[in-house]
């Protein structure tokens, strides 16, 4: 409880939050350590981090900040019966990962047209975590994604510990394939390796799963929220969505998210005609992408051949 409060502290907007913390951790060990009534000592401790922690329940997320420019634009989404227009896609071209030109456009989808949904998968540091997104296809190979992040304001950089003490809010980014696909396998330095799943379920429910995402891309435009590393990240926010057509089972290969697909394939999400070893082998999108360039063909170009994606 002291190192939570200590780090709630330490995480948090106060003026001197390192100093606060210092003084939260070294005060409780040193009552504890001193003072002879352990349990009046213990009553002390209680209230002073029921205090911490209900200020820390009260801090708002917000959507009013000096954003990074790559995520500086909410998606937002207006339905018109059947018709979804998506607003500011992103589709950055990049030279480095911090140096790019800005592009947003809007794009208009008919759910009758909406043929797919694709599990990505891309890793950087081994194969235990990775970062999750979804892609939906639609007739004609078009594809929208949607990558649940951390929306970092300007000069900010990701910590998994920071994560855990409302230190970022969460965002849907709406991309373009060359954009969420091509910045983590030709501009990210290290690179990421990066598999494309087609899912095997039932097409009403793919639908089911765009228009929760669709929601929640919506609800967050109006209701900001705070990302958070355990319970609020790109992986269990995709099992929470499937909520809308089954009953979300979470399993430790959720947590460690580099083994997502292994799980959904274990469900029977994904295409299981091949050991998943092998369809993991044969899912990696890397040379594709540096082969297919960055025209309106490309997410067509990268799919071709792959598992359960036709020649």
């Amino acid at each position: 409880m002291t190192t939570w409060a200590a780090l709630a502290i330490r995480y948090s907007d106060l003026p001197g939050a390192g100093v606060l913390a210092g003084l939260f951790a070294a005060g409780t060990v040193l009552a504890f350590a001193v003072l002879p009534r352990r349990r009046r000592t213990l009553a002390g401790f209680l209230l002073a981090f029921a205090i911490v922690l209900a200020w820390w329940l009260r801090i708002p997320p917000s959507n009013d900040r000096d954003w990074r420019p790559d995520v500086a634009k909410l998606a937002y989404a207006t339905i018109d019966g059947e018709r979804v227009t998506l607003h500011n896609i992103r589709n950055f071209e990049y030279r480095t990962e911090t140096d790019y030109t800005p592009h947003w456009y809007d794009a208009t989808f008919d759910l009758a047209d909406l043929r797919s949904g694709d599990l990505i998968a891309c890793y950087w540091m081994g194969y235990a975590i990775a970062h999750i997104f979804v892609s939906f296809g639609f007739t004609g190979d078009r594809y929208v994604a949607v990558s649940i992040e951390t929306r970092k304001e300007r000069g900010e950089s990701y910590s998994t510990i920071a994560g855990f003490f409302k230190q970022y809010e969460l965002v849907y980014v709406v991309g373009d394939e060359r954009d969420l696909i091509a910045l983590r396998t030709n501009t990210r330095q290290p690179k990421e390796d990066v598999y494309i799943y087609r899912s095997q379920v039932p097409l009403e429910n793919t639908r089911r799963l765009f228009l929760d995402y669709v929601r929640e891309i919506n609800e967050l435009n109006e209701h900001p929220a705070f990302y958070n590393t355990l319970t609020t990240n790109c992986t269990t926010n995709i099992v929470y969505h499937t909520r809308v057509n089954q009953k979300p089972v979470y399993n430790w290969k959720v947590l460690l998210s580099g083994y997502a697909p292994q799980y959904a394939y274990e469900r029977g999400r994904l295409d299981t005609s091949l050991p998943f070893d092998e369809l993991k082998r044969r899912s990696r999108v890397n040379d594709r992408v540096r082969t297919a360039g960055l025209g309106p063909d490309f997410s067509r170009r990268i799919r071709e051949g792959l598992p359960g994606m036709g020649p």
